[in-house]
């Protein structure tokens, strides 16, 4: 009945973000951008050094969820 938060379509390998849900959405800890690194599945935060995982197409945007970003991740 109303618009999902989020889409995705199939791909061969993983699911894709739309990117107008990627423009709105920020880090939870820092209210900054986040990155889409399609390949990894995580929305990335380089003023925290978190990433979050992205699972079956739906961001999970937990502290506690999120993996620290090594420190070649934060030069890059």
């Amino acid at each position: 009945m109303g618009i999902s938060a989020y889409t995705w379509r199939f791909s061969e390998e993983m699911p894709v973000l739309d990117k107008k849900l990627l423009q709105i959405l920020v880090c939870p800890v820092t209210k900054a951008p986040l990155d889409y690194d399609e390949a990894k599945q995580e929305l990335v935060c380089k003023a925290s050094g978190l990433a979050y995982p992205v699972k079956d197409g739906i961001p999970v945007l937990l502290e506690g969820e999120a993996r620290q970003l090594t420190a070649d991740e934060k030069l890059g």
